[in-house]
Formats: C-alpha cells, sequence, structure tokens
C-alpha cells in the first residue's frame, strides 16, 4: 500500500487550498503550515520495551479508533489515512468540517480510492502478498499475544430490545418468571454476563498513513 501512496502521490493542492488551511490554523493557534505537500517515511513498528526498561511498554501508538478491533485479532489488516482535512484541528469539532465543503477533501478522497483501488489490485493479482500478510500475522504480530473475545460462544444479541420496543408499554419485554428486575430496568432471562462492559484494544495494525492530516 505504501508504494502505492509514493505513486498516487499527495494531492496537487492549489493556492486558495493553502490559504484556507492557513487562515483555519492561524484561527485555531496552531502551526500555519498548511496542507501536506510531502509523504512521510513509513516508520517500522515500536519496539516493546519491559517494564522495567525506559519508556515502559509500547502503549498507545495514535491513530484514529475504529470499530475493527475484533477484526484485526482474527485477519490481517491494514487501514489507510489520507489527507482530505486541514492539519491541527481538535477533532470532533466544527473546524473539522470546514474541509468538507471544498476541494481539500474531494482531492484526498480521490487520491485515497486510488491507492485502495489499486492495492485490491495488487492482492487479487499476487496472491503472495496475501501469504507474506498471513506469515506476518500469525508469527509476529499475534505470536505471543493470543486476542479472545469477551462475547461467549453460546452469548445471544438482545433482539428482544427491537422486537418489544414500541409494541408494549414502555418499550419492555412481556414479563417472564425468570426475568430479572434492577431498579425497574427489566433485563431479558440469560442476556449475557452481568459484568460491566470493557473496551478490546485493537491488535496491532498497519497503518499506512499518507500524510499526518486526516479525514
Amino acid at each position: 500500500m505504501y508504494e502505492n501512496i509514493k505513486k498516487v502521490g499527495l494531492p496537487t493542492w492549489s493556492q486558495e487550498d493553502q490559504t484556507l488551511a492557513r487562515a483555519l490554523q492561524k484561527e485555531l493557534k496552531v502551526p500555519e503550515n498548511g496542507l501536506a505537500r510531502k509523504i512521510p517515511v513509513l516508520r517500522p513498528p515500536r519496539e516493546e520495551r519491559g517494564e522495567g526498561e525506559e519508556g515502559g511498554n509500547i502503549g498507545p501508538t495514535g491513530g484514529g479508533s475504529d470499530d475493527i478491533g475484533d477484526v484485526s485479532w482474527n485477519v490481517p489488516t491494514v487501514t489507510l489515512r489520507y489527507p482530505s482535512n486541514i492539519p491541527g484541528g481538535p477533532g470532533h469539532n466544527w473546524a473539522n468540517g470546514i474541509s468538507m465543503a471544498t476541494p481539500i477533501a474531494h482531492k484526498g478522497v480521490v487520491a485515497g480510492a486510488k491507492v485502495q483501488a489499486m492495492t485490491m489490485l495488487d492482492i487479487l493479482l499476487h496472491p503472495e502478498l496475501v501469504q507474506q500478510a498471513w506469515d506476518y500475522f500469525n508469527n509476529v504480530q499475534t505470536k505471543q499475544v493470543k486476542y479472545k473475545a469477551f462475547l461467549r460462544p453460546d452469548d445471544k444479541p438482545a433482539i428482544w430490545l427491537n422486537q418489544y420496543a414500541g409494541s408494549s408499554r414502555q418499550g419492555s419485554p412481556p414479563r417472564i418468571e425468570s426475568a430479572k428486575e434492577t431498579a425497574g430496568l427489566k433485563c431479558a432471562p440469560e442476556s449475557g454476563p452481568s459484568a460491566a462492559i470493557r473496551q478490546a484494544s485493537t491488535a496491532p495494525v498497519a497503518s499506512v498513513l499518507a500524510s499526518s492530516a486526516i479525514a
């Protein structure tokens, strides 16, 4: 994928694009560097260190969150980030929505789509790449750390929420003798573990960045 990023290159920003980017960065009081002009070097995975060593364990390595946690622990996974936004925004903020109404977003999305298409062709036409990805996944990424989902094989989704919502009083399921009531909240019998919801971390994912500015 990184080789395809180098082939496609960054979008060609106009002077208007750069002017808008720097103006917003000035408003946000962040470095006024404008839009990315150079593809950064692909960094290797960070090495894990012992608890007593300087720097401790790997810890967070940055990047946006996504709902691919379970996927990345089961199959080789790579994510692509292409510059389609103005760098320096705080995220989940009005400032991050400005570029969506400008050519900046369109140029970035089109360039990123080209990289994705080229990468898919590589995967389909060169099956050895798939084998190499599986080899790295099995013998490096998950060699020592194995993932176990919090959901048990016999856990069932709470589809009764959809079935009874709006059809019975207060959207609650019909009373069942074995149903539990806790603080007035009716729960389906054997609906799953009673433990608090916990967040599973994502497997080490190869994240390929064309720039630090992401959508």
